[in-house]
């Protein structure tokens, strides 16, 4: 082999080892082989379309409605589509140099902080994902950052409402982007053997080729799932609560009860990280435009919804039903917290542990993934678990309406995300039925006759 053939290959080693994240020289998993599609033609191709050319003129629009029209979907349409045109905002620097600043200080806390590793939960190709557990860290530096910044004026946090129209056409474009890059990178250089590519473009781009991909070392999930995209969220409302004092002289105690209520669960959000990582989105959903474009836009553009409609809208409260409100938070994200916690226990102790004082009641579950390798799973039927197979929506539900009833009754707007929050969790129970059915057959029929309800007892 020449000097040149020989510098040629460890350039294409060293590009393989940054695009798939594994060490230089290590085999890369094969390139896909094409997978039949076992889904509808509404859910394969109809559905992933008509959500990747409508969603991110919707975020744009949503946002419109809010810096624009007051909020209210009835002065929009009134105004019409030329005066829509002259309100669309145009990607700018000073919002990439926001986007770009706020990723870059989220990676560098990520890689830098120290942390412990969690290996996740085993793939279907038998991969077990690794995680840096550094989150808690993060989330005070991040967030004593902010405060100190804002209060002392040297971070102005309220400027983000000024640009955030700006903000959320320069992530629309980059998102789009990358998810492109992303289709690519899982159809040439995937990190793992759990690729799926089943020939319909729409569908593979929609759900992306790749289960866990790493870029240059770094989980792609956790950093733009848990740091960029949920750290975002919380960094978001507390900015727009700073935009409202500069723009009307203080914070409203609507405002205040919303984002305590939404900074807590956030709090909480990294305090359990490694909960987070045993998620339907963690541990099934591929990394495509479904997860990685709705993190990065849907997200700020809908979950921040209600803030963003605040701000304009200062609503004063009695302190005690903001405390009130800031409460049923509170309680939500304790059930929440405590079911989640109670199923974890179970299978960390392999059953050897109490539920609400008593033994949990079990089953055994039994899978075979990809690798050939039998293993088995506890299910809980006891607890919160006993009441439905996914009680723990229940309370996602009743906190996201603590953050949102600051907001009243008057406008949908603020509203918006609950209402996607409850059809996101209806589907997600039924996609989750469908897929332990698959996986552990009898065994999870034996599970619904136990527990017979899917979410609400005696309702659904």
């Amino acid at each position: 082999m020449t000097e040149s053939s020989q510098g040629s290959l460890k350039v294409e080693n060293l590009v393989q080892s940054w695009l798939t994240g594994l060490p230089v020289g290590a085999d890369r998993p094969r390139p896909p082989a094409v997978t039949p599609l076992q889904t509808t033609f509404l859910r394969s191709t109809l559905g992933p379309a008509a959500l990747i050319f409508t969603t991110p003129v919707l975020a744009i629009l949503l946002w419109m409605a809010c810096a624009h029209y007051e909020g209210s979907l009835r002065i929009m349409a009134e105004a019409g589509p030329a005066d829509w045109w002259s309100h669309v905002p145009r990607p700018t620097g000073t919002a990439a140099a926001i986007v770009g600043g706020w990723t870059v200080l989220q990676l560098l806390l990520l890689q830098l902080l120290p942390g412990a590793e969690l290996k996740g939960p085993v793939t279907p190709a038998g991969v077990q994902p690794v995680y840096k557990m550094n989150g808690m860290a993060a989330w005070w530096i991040t967030h004593v950052g902010l405060m100190v910044g804002g209060l002392t004026g040297w971070l102005p946090l309220g400027r983000l409402y000024d640009h955030y129209g700006e903000v959320i056409v320069t992530l629309n474009l980059f998102a789009l982007a990358f998810c492109g890059f992303l289709y690519w990178k899982g159809r040439t250089y995937p990190t793992s053997p759990d690729i799926v590519v089943t020939g319909n473009l729409l569908f593979d781009f929609f759900q992306g080729p790749e289960l866990h991909p790493r870029l240059l070392g770094v989980n792609l999930k956790q950093l733009i799932n848990c740091r960029v995209s949920m750290m975002g969220w919380s960094a978001t409302f507390v900015a727009f609560a700073f935009a409202q004092a500069e723009r009307h002289g203080s914070v409203s105690t609507a405002m205040l009860a919303s984002v305590a209520v939404l900074v807590l669960y956030l709090f909480k959000f990294f305090w359990w990280e490694g909960g987070y990582f045993h998620s339907l989105d963690i541990m099934h959903d591929r990394f495509g435009y479904y997860i990685c474009w709705g993190v990065l836009v849907w997200v700020p553009s809908v979950y921040c919804l209600v803030a963003l409609w605040l701000v304009d809208h200062p609503i004063d409260w009695h302190p005690v039903t903001a405390i009130a409100m800031v409460a049923l938070g509170a309680l939500s994200i304790w059930i929440n917290y405590d079911a989640d916690a109670q199923r974890q226990r179970v299978r960390a102790t392999d059953g050897k542990t109490t539920v609400w004082g008593k033994p949990p009641v079990l089953l055994q579950a039994s899978y075979t993934p990809a690798d050939g390798v039998k293993r088995t799973n506890l299910l809980l039927a006891s607890g919160w678990w006993g009441v439905a197979r996914h009680f723990h929506y229940v309370p996602e539900l009743m906190l996201a309406a603590a953050w949102t009833i600051p907001a009243g009754i008057t406008h949908f707007i603020p509203w918006f995300y609950w209402v996607f929050l409850f059809i996101l969790l209806m589907d997600r129970a039924r996609r989750d039925e469908l897929r332990c059915a698959a996986k552990y057959g009898a065994d999870w029929t034996a599970y619904t006759d136990r527990v017979p309800w899917r979410v609400v007892p005696g309702v659904y």
